[in-house]
C-alpha cells in the first residue's frame, strides 16, 4: 500500500472488519445502512454486506459459538442489535427494577414534546429543547413511556410517540385529555404546529 492510501483509511482498519463493525453497531442507536457502515469502519459496501451475513449467522448461533441473547436486525434499511425476543421480558423486568421512580425535568421536557408533538424524530425533539435529547430518550424508552413507532422511510429516522404506560401513569385514559398547551405559551401560538396542540 502506498503512504496516500494508508492515510485515507480510518484508524483501527487493520483490525478485522467483523470486530470493527461490532464496535460501531453497540454504539449507535438508530439503524445503519450499509453504505453509512462501510464508511464507519473503512469498508467497501460488498465486503460490509458478507461481514454483516457473517455476524448474523454467528449471533444466531449458525456458526461455531452458541446462540446469543441478541440478534443483528435490518430495521428501516439499516442494521442494528437488538435483545431477543425470547429475554424481551427479563430485560422489562432488569430495566423495570434499575429504573429511578422519578424522572428528571430534561425527561419530563422531552416526555411532554414527544406526548404533544408525535410522531416525532429524535432530532426534531432536540431541536425544540435545543438540546442534545439521545440519553433521555434511551431512558423514556426504557422506562417504556415511550416507543419506536415507524422509521422514516426517506431518512430512516425513527419517530416516537407515547405508550399506554405513559397514559396510566398520568391516570388518563387518551391524550386529548392532555392539558391544552396555548395557554402555556407566550403567546399561544409559538412553539408547535397547529395541527399538533391538543
Amino acid at each position: 500500500m502506498t503512504d496516500d492510501v494508508t492515510e485515507t483509511i480510518p484508524s483501527g482498519t487493520e483490525l478485522p472488519l467483523t470486530e470493527r463493525l461490532e464496535a460501531i453497531l453497540l454504539i449507535i442507536d438508530e439503524p445503519l445502512g450499509l453504505v453509512a457502515l462501510a464508511a464507519a469502519v473503512g469498508a467497501p459496501v460488498p465486503a460490509v454486506r458478507q461481514a454483516i451475513e457473517t455476524l448474523v449467522e454467528d449471533y444466531d448461533g449458525n456458526g461455531s459459538g452458541p446462540r446469543r441473547g441478541f440478534e443483528l436486525r435490518e430495521v428501516g434499511g439499516g442494521w442494528r442489535l437488538y435483545v431477543r425476543e425470547d429475554h424481551d421480558g427479563l430485560v422489562a423486568e432488569f430495566v423495570g427494577g434499575q429504573a429511578p421512580a422519578r424522572l428528571s425535568q430534561a425527561a419530563l421536557e422531552t416526555l411532554a414534546v414527544i406526548a404533544y408533538k408525535q410522531p416525532v424524530t429524535r432530532s426534531q425533539v432536540a431541536s425544540i429543547r435545543a438540546v442534545n435529547v439521545d440519553s433521555v430518550v434511551r431512558t423514556l424508552l426504557a422506562r417504556g413511556l415511550i416507543t419506536e413507532l415507524f422509521a422514516d422511510s426517506e431518512t430512516g429516522a425513527i419517530n416516537y410517540g407515547t405508550t399506554d404506560a405513559l397514559l396510566q401513569n398520568l391516570g388518563i385514559n387518551s391524550l386529548d385529555e392532555l392539558p391544552p398547551i396555548s395557554p402555556l405559551l407566550d403567546d399561544g401560538a409559538d412553539g408547535f404546529d397547529e395541527g399538533t396542540i391538543r
